[in-house]
């Protein structure tokens, strides 16, 4: 009953402490603000260096703001001769960057830590260093949350200086294991966080949503270590939606994911691969098989295809290591004693057919990560024209033809596997991959110099996939159902997309517009006209009739006759004598 008693009065406290925000900005109470971590922690760590996890560029960037803001506010630590130490006090507390100098003091503190957590994998004596770092940081934000208990500052200042020393303790707690207490101080920072993002605007609601979810993961880790079961699950699945996690919880996951499936592979002994069974000794290889399921769950569920990239290679990376576990084993004595055991049987030992499964699973992910990347570079070849419209680069046939040289060469290295040169339905189904990949390839070949406008080699390679497409489609009738209708519906998009045959016996000049393979434009009946040509109506010259001419009344020209009549030989002699009229 306390602890609901004091978690009613955190709450109406925080309630209370809200409106007095709300009331404050409304009426234009004299107060000192400053929004933070969410506007300027966040952004200050985002554009210094926390964006690609160098915490070295941003502690850099924390001690040249403090040495700018001390200068500005003539609030030097005495000279170059002598160190006068000042603290801020309320007394001096009427601009907001004084609550900024203690506030870059605490990130200077914690950005340090983070790098020191960073050199500690290989340097584990600097794990010392980094406690005291640590404290420093609580040190500072215990000094910034007393100062915003004056009148002086706004209540949204202390609810988030309240929030910013919960999580820096938090945090201190985490690093020192003591779980009860670090979820404690994580729970207190998040649930300030919520009243905040339900107080505010959407754009203010948005930044604090973003610290609650990366609060969330250390408060699940800090309940399974408190004994909490359930938690790991929830953690796999924050594991799965992000691909990854990052910063203080992403080393002491993966250890603790390392660390449950340790304990369930000491009950795992073995593998059955391709109707044979082989022992499996090797604590590394056995944490790998666990775990191959969970991944292949995660890729197959990943929201978007950085996630998807990011997953398989991490698989990847985790099978190598695995791998390499089994080649250690196999020494040269030890293999060739094992060849000598069953060299009657003609197999390889138990230890090279377990390689063999290994890098089975290697290239098959290989494959269709690959496969992935094919997918997503055939969607953007289909919006060139957009993409060419917003200036961005635009993916050229040339990229999936690598793509698809890369998935023919981890084919060719399945086919060499030890132990499965004698497996027929193996090397069927790996030659039947290859034929698909290599029309695909072709495909794509095709596509390139129809850009450049080389017909006759892209007609080529057309004729080439549809004879590897009627090589699948007849080669699949000896598989699988699931098999066949792939092969039949890949048959059927390939000869989609290929050209077609003329079957209306349209000339070539009726079908300009529509490409279609004519084996009779080589052949000496081609039909390219038809001729003679058929004969069209036209239209005939047009006669025009003057129907207005017999209603025109003319001018009378009797004047100008007369005129004419006199001018005869009189007009003569008097031109002669020069006499005018």
């Amino acid at each position: 009953s306390s602890e609901v008693g004091s978690g009613a009065m955190r709450s109406s406290g925080l309630i209370s402490c809200l409106s007095c925000a709300f009331f404050g900005e409304v009426f234009g109470c004299p107060s000192v603000s400053l929004e933070f971590p969410s506007l300027i922690v966040k952004e200050s760590q985002q554009q210094h260096g926390l964006r690609h996890g160098d915490f070295q560029r941003y502690r850099g960037y924390c001690s040249r703001r403090l040495r700018r803001l001390r200068k500005t506010l003539n609030f030097k630590m005495g000279n170059r001769h002598k160190f006068t130490g000042k603290k801020v006090t309320e007394e001096i507390l009427s601009d907001n960057r004084y609550l900024l100098l203690i506030l870059m003091d605490a990130e200077r503190a914690w950005s340090y830590a983070m790098q020191l957590k960073q050199e500690a994998n290989t340097e584990p004596r600097k794990r010392f260093h980094l406690l005291s770092r640590l404290r420093k940081a609580v040190k500072h934000a215990e000094e910034l949350e007393r100062l915003c208990e004056s009148n002086r500052v706004d209540a949204k200042t202390k609810l988030e200086a309240q929030a910013y020393m919960a999580y820096l303790t938090g945090m201190l707690r985490f690093e020192h294991q003591e779980w009860k207490a670090a979820m404690e101080a994580f729970n207190k920072c998040k649930t300030i966080y919520e009243k905040l993002a339900n107080a505010f605007t959407e754009e203010q609601a948005v930044l604090y949503n973003q610290r609650v979810e990366e609060i969330s993961p250390n408060i699940r880790y800090c309940a399974y270590n408190i004994g909490d079961q359930s938690a790991i699950n929830e953690l796999m699945q924050m594991r799965l939606r992000s691909g990854g996690t990052e910063g203080l919880l992403a080393e002491k996951l993966e250890a603790l994911i390392t660390q449950t499936r340790a304990k369930q592979a000491a009950t795992m002994s073995e593998v059955e691969w391709r109707g044979r069974t082989v022992p499996v000794k090797i604590d590394k290889v056995r944490i790998f098989l666990l775990g191959l399921a969970d991944n292949e769950a995660a890729i197959a569920q990943a929201e978007n295809e950085e996630t998807k990239e990011r997953l398989f290679e991490s698989l990847l990376s985790e099978c190598r290591d695995a791998i390499q576990a089994v080649r250690e084993e196999l020494k040269p004595d030890q293999k060739q004693r094992e060849h000598s055991l069953e060299n009657d049987s003609g197999k390889v030992s138990n230890i090279q057919y377990l390689h063999s499964y290994l890098t089975y699973i290697k290239l098959s992910t290989a494959i269709r990560r690959n496969e992935s990347m094919a997918k997503s570079l055939q969607k953007a070849l289909l919006q060139q024209q957009r993409s060419e419209e917003d200036g961005k680069r635009t993916p050229r046939p040339q990229d999936l033809i690598r793509l698809y040289d890369i998935i023919l060469q981890n084919l060719v290295e399945l086919t060499q596997l030890p132990g499965l040169e004698e497996d027929k339905n193996f090397q069927k189904e790996i030659g039947l991959k290859t034929l698909v990949y290599k029309a695909y390839r072709c495909f794509f070949i095709a596509q390139s110099y129809v850009l450049v406008k080389k017909w006759s080699e892209a007609l080529v390679l057309y004729e080439r996939v549809l004879k590897y497409a009627r090589e699948v489609q007849s080669g699949a009738g000896a598989y699988t159902n699931s098999l066949k209708v792939g092969a039949q519906s890949w048959c059927q998009a390939i000869t989609t997309e290929s050209p077609s045959q003329v079957k209306d016996g349209k000339p070539l000049s009726e079908r300009f517009e529509t490409f279609c393979l004519d084996p009779s434009l080589v052949s000496k009946q081609v039909s390219l006209v038809h001729f003679p040509p058929g004969f069209q109506p036209i239209p005939c010259k047009p006669l025009f009739f003057d129907l207005a001419l017999n209603h025109v009344a003319f001018p009378p020209l009797e004047d100008k006759v007369e005129q004419k009549a006199k001018s005869g030989l009189t007009g003569y002699i008097k031109g002669i004598f020069g006499f005018k009229s």
